[in-house]
């Protein structure tokens, strides 16, 4: 048995679209922060039994396609023949845009990999972790994370934005904001399919997104918050406008969202670095500079008194938690 944990990323260049749904292969790269408060722990046993058997915070749930396919990977390359006993608990609210399968995923493919007596590379362990969730791919490591597009199975894979970015003086915060915890009414893995289907700016959201890359790896090599926060929140925005422009239209905001999103306009006026980002999902994540989360909270509860909010620095990469 082996046992893995993971944490979420917040994607600040986003992946939004696969290219070939099959071997999860984006359209454009991304560019990601680890976080240090979400995240999920998986162990995974092979055991003699006819069926893989998967528990969710100690509920059985059914076996999706998505773990299956992970699991699948792994016996292929182990040669072991057996099911898969899988457990995992998962400290993100899940579907939330949260980034909960990137954390699920990467657990599992630490785990699973380790169980079976592979020694995967962290290459390796991103690109398996990538089939069943292409965010996981990036939750393999920690700090700011580049997963690069690439062409095909192998060359799609994350590593470090930059070097030593794992540090702990970065002085960057994100504040989780939870609007709802409910689940999606479109799934990430439906609205990607809609917008790359139908919104005609999907094209050129997906050049765009490429051509932000280099630019927030300069940001990020720079420290400087107010760039990366700028660049993000322009890039989520327009992931957004791809859900807008769909047909039919669709949006993951909530009326709360779009308050929070003015709010921290308000506050970049008053001279504090507050920029919103956001997944798919209605929960904004507020980019700061590490000394003003104290002062950018009190702002927001003036207006907002019974908002939560999740102070986040840069995580860590998958590790396991025992064998």
């Amino acid at each position: 048995m082996s046992r893995a944990r993971a944490y979420t990323n917040i994607a600040l260049v986003k992946y939004w679209g696969k290219r070939d749904p099959q071997q999860m292969l984006p359209f454009n790269s991304s560019l990601s922060l680890t976080l240090d408060q979400f995240y999920t722990e998986t162990s995974v046993t092979f055991v003699d039994d006819v069926a893989d058997q998967f528990y969710l915070d100690g509920e059985v749930q059914p076996v999706s396609a998505k773990i299956t396919h992970v699991i699948d990977l792994v016996r292929a390359q182990s040669g072991l023949q057996k099911a898969a006993l899988i457990r995992s608990d998962n400290h993100v609210p899940n579907a939330a845009g949260l980034a909960s399968s990137a954390s699920a995923f990467a657990a599992l493919a630490l785990a699973a990999s380790t169980a079976a007596g592979l020694k995967l590379s962290r290459r390796e362990l991103s690109i398996l972790a990538r089939h069943g969730s292409g965010s996981a791919s990036r939750s393999i490591y920690g700090g700011f994370v580049v997963w690069h597009a690439g062409q095909d199975d192998q060359s799609s894979f994350a590593e470090p934005a930059i070097a030593n970015t794992e540090q702990v003086d970065f002085p960057i915060a994100i504040l989780a904001v939870l609007v709802d915890q409910s689940q999606k009414k479109v799934s990430s893995s439906a609205g990607m399919a809609a917008s790359v289907a139908t919104s005609p700016f999907y094209p050129v959201w997906a050049r765009t997104a490429e051509a932000a890359i280099p630019k927030m790896t300069a940001a990020i090599a720079a420290k400087a918050v107010d760039k990366i926060g700028a660049l993000a929140e322009t890039n989520a925005m327009q992931m957004h406008a791809t859900t807008l422009s769909a047909d039919p239209p669709f949006t993951y905001f909530e009326p709360e969202t779009l308050q929070i999103w003015e709010k921290a306009r308000e506050i970049r006026r008053k001279g504090l670095n507050c920029y919103v980002t956001l997944d798919a999902g209605p929960n904004p994540k507020l980019i700061c500079q590490l000394q003003d989360v104290e002062k950018i909270i009190h702002e927001f509860q003036k207006e907002f008194p019974n908002l939560t909010f999740t102070s986040c620095r840069p995580g860590p990469g998958a590790y396991l938690v025992n064998e």
